[in-house]
């Protein structure tokens, strides 16, 4: 199963001594399924200051993985539970960071779906900060499955 979805995306990273900071996106995108396993992709835009990357979510039963290609390269697992380390890609270079995550759902069908992350980003061990993630998924209007 592939089709054309539409995907709203609202991202709020807290910092220890700032105010929230606030991220809303509405953007088309394609949600393939495999199995169990779901995968959503969109293409990143000047809005977002990545512009060129590709942003993949693997969605699977228990563990959802972000991998941005483009410019800048990025990995990150979120699993409820658990802490992950990445490789984050910067303008300044490559850097390990630790992926807390507080909390994960991620309920999806083939017409589309919701998927809530909270997680704790660590740089050398020490919180850095905490971040959300809504994410709901809508068939486009008039879209039918390509593949079934």
């Amino acid at each position: 199963m592939e089709k054309d979805v539409i995907i709203s995306i609202k991202g709020v990273q807290r910092y220890e001594n700032g105010d929230p900071d606030t991220m809303e996106l509405v953007t088309e995108g394609r949600l393939e399924r495999e199995g169990s396993n779901y995968t959503l992709s969109y293409q990143e835009s000047v809005l977002t200051g990545l512009e060129g990357t590709l942003t993949t979510f693997q969605i699977e039963p228990e563990r959802v993985t972000l991998m941005r290609v483009g410019e800048y390269n990025s990995q990150m697992v979120f699993q409820e539970g658990r802490r992950h380390m990445s490789m984050y890609n910067t303008p300044y270079g490559a850097m390990s960071i630790g992926v807390n995550t507080r909390h994960l759902l991620a309920d999806l069908s083939d017409e589309g779906g919701d998927i809530e992350i909270d997680y704790a980003i660590e740089i050398d061990h020490s919180v850095a900060g905490r971040n959300t993630f809504q994410i709901r998924i809508k068939e486009a209007e008039g879209a039918a499955s390509l593949k079934a």
